[in-house]
């Protein structure tokens, strides 16, 4: 399984986090779960917005690509 790549954050003014996929917004902490992320985020910087945003393979994708309801 490949490593989650095309994430980015910007911490705001007012506290807030966005983090982007591919430049585009996949999603905004704010409060107690931006600093919780904040000080999440120097582990593993694309595992922990993958995690965060929801964004991350679930390990099942080839199990569903092979049930007899998605063959062609």
């Amino acid at each position: 399984m490949p490593a989650p790549h095309g994430f980015a954050y910007e911490e705001r003014s007012d506290g807030s986090v966005v983090i982007t996929h591919h430049g585009r917004p996949a999603t905004t902490l704010r409060g107690p779960r931006a600093q919780e992320f904040l000080a999440e985020v120097d582990d593993d910087p694309q595992g922990v917005m993958a995690r965060w945003t929801g964004n991350y393979r679930h390990g099942n994708e080839r199990t569903a690509r092979n049930h007899p309801r998605n063959r062609r």
